[in-house]
């Protein structure tokens, strides 16, 4: 079982998705507000797989992505929001 996020995205939207034996898991999607910031809108996980951190994993996924491409995150989804409270090292990207 791999639980690696992954990225798919064009120039208006996106989103980071896990998927596990051929069925997404988790998925978390942005939009972007013009060229150095993007907005998480929404993440959502199959009730099956709560508790196993994925959707920790996308919004770290997200920061990441954010760190290599130097532009910003707003976190609107609340579920992204409470990661950022609670991690501060990510915080960085905000």
């Amino acid at each position: 079982m791999n639980a690696i996020p992954e990225l798919e995205y064009n120039e208006k939207k996106g989103h980071f998705h896990i998927t596990v034996n051929n069925q997404t898991e988790a998925k978390m999607t942005f939009v972007f507000a013009g060229e150095h910031k993007i907005i998480i809108d929404h993440t959502e996980v199959n009730p099956a797989s709560n508790g196993k951190g994925y959707g920790k994993k996308l919004v770290e996924k997200a920061v990441e992505f954010a760190r290599e491409k130097g532009i910003t995150i707003l976190p609107l989804c609340p579920f992204a929001k409470s990661v950022f409270d609670k991690t501060p090292e990510l915080r960085d990207v905000l």
